[in-house]
């Protein structure tokens, strides 16, 4: 056994719970469902939300952007700041801030208070997301990481497949500040799971300013924050304008659209489940696997994606790649940073949120300048270039 290999053997048996704690694992990926839930109904509710607070579409959209935003600031920051704090402490404290921001939201009496309260959950989303994204090593045993990794992201696609269409649908019928009060009950549920199930988890290594930059200085961590990068500007910058392609690429009618963003979160939460499965026999592969699928998948719509049939396959084809980002993803983080997880955990959280707001934004960009074409492309080369650098990390000997 090398060095390397006894470093990262001796950090996992520290970090391994003496038997593993699947409900705790169950309640984490319920709040994560919760979480981006709370992060996107505004989605479906902009036109609604809009008109009652007199601002435009466009300023409304602002309830999406600015928790995003703040989620990739508060990342690394909240870990830093409650410094050792036992980590079953941090989850329950932000739960509960997640619960008050919906309560606020649903009783704000102007725009400018409804922001505020949208800034507190984006603060809970992402000190949230920098814990749990690798709570896994904590609460089971080191073979089933990958396994309990893929339930935690499991509530990603749960959010986007149920979730959010069910929110807007509460909202559509019982206007906007119901749906709000139903996400803040419903967090209030999951805070009490975690207070019932959740085991004490102290800071074994508390994250320092110092320690995150150190993560730049180890090769796999600085692969993997370049891959999430590329993946998800690129899947954003396409997936943002998802209809607008099903409809004028393909030639899909607008009433059949919706169910195949049903169709695709599905895949996604597929694609989730299989790539967990697969990683705990090869990550570097996995994630290989999913990076050369998604450079595929979104060129192709055009040379094969020109019909509605094509369309919708490729479609399911591109959920089911994609749903194994989160989770691979952050499986390789684990793998490469075994003894600083939650600072290298804290930085991919950061970089992920970022991308979402970066891509949207280059997307746009191209379509408004260029075609609709183009965010194809741009994903399909961000997506080849991810597959280049997690190839160039093939030496690397903890991710095979």
């Amino acid at each position: 056994m090398t060095s390397t290999d006894q470093t990262t053997a001796q950090a996992v048996e520290q970090q391994a719970p003496q038997r593993s704690h699947w409900p705790a694992v169950s309640a984490v990926g319920l709040g994560t469902f919760l979480l981006v839930t709370a992060e996107q109904l505004p989605i479906g509710l902009l036109t609604s939300m809009g008109s009652a607070l007199s601002v435009s579409e466009g300023t409304a959209g602002l309830m999406v952007t600015v928790p995003s935003l703040v989620a990739a600031v508060a990342a690394p920051v909240v870990p830093v700041v409650v410094g050792a704090l036992d980590r079953r402490l941090l989850l329950l404290g932000l739960m509960g801030l997640m619960t008050l921001s919906n309560v606020a939201s649903a009783l704000a009496p102007n725009f400018a208070v409804l922001v505020a309260s949208r800034v507190l959950v984006g603060v809970a989303i992402g000190g949230f997301w920098a814990v749990a994204s690798g709570l896994a090593v904590r609460l089971v045993a080191p073979v089933n990481v990958p396994r309990a990794t893929a339930i935690i992201f499991g509530g990603v696609g749960a959010a986007n497949v149920f979730g959010v269409p069910l929110g807007t649908l509460l909202g559509e019928f019982t206007g906007w500040r119901i749906a709000f009060a139903s996400l803040s009950a419903l967090a209030l549920v999951a805070l009490l799971a975690l207070l019932a199930v959740l085991p004490r988890l102290a800071a074994t290594r508390p994250v320092r300013p110092r320690l995150l930059a150190e993560q730049f200085r180890n090769p796999g961590v600085r692969v993997g924050i370049l891959a999430t990068f590329l993946i998800v500007t690129g899947h954003f910058s396409a997936y943002t304008f998802v209809s607008p392609v099903l409809q004028q690429v393909s030639g899909i009618d607008e009433r059949f659209v919706g169910p195949l963003l049903f169709g695709f979160g599905m895949a996604g939460m597929v694609g989730n489940f299989a790539a967990g499965a697969a990683l705990a026999r090869n990550a570097l592969r996995t994630v290989l696997v999913i990076t050369v699928s998604l450079a595929a998948a979104m060129p192709l719509y055009l040379l094969l994606g020109g019909g509605p049939v094509g369309g919708a396959i490729l479609l399911i084809a591109w959920g089911l790649a994609f749903g194994g980002v989160s989770v691979g993803l952050q499986t390789w983080m684990i793998k490469t940073a075994p003894q600083a997880v939650e600072a290298a955990s804290a930085l991919w959280v950061a970089v992920f949120n970022l991308s979402i707001g970066l891509g949207a934004l280059v997307g746009g960009v191209i379509v408004d300048s260029l075609t609709l074409q183009g965010v194809l492309w741009l994903g399909g080369a961000c997506a080849l270039a991810a597959a280049l650098a997690v190839w160039s990390a093939r030496s690397h000997e903890h991710l095979r």
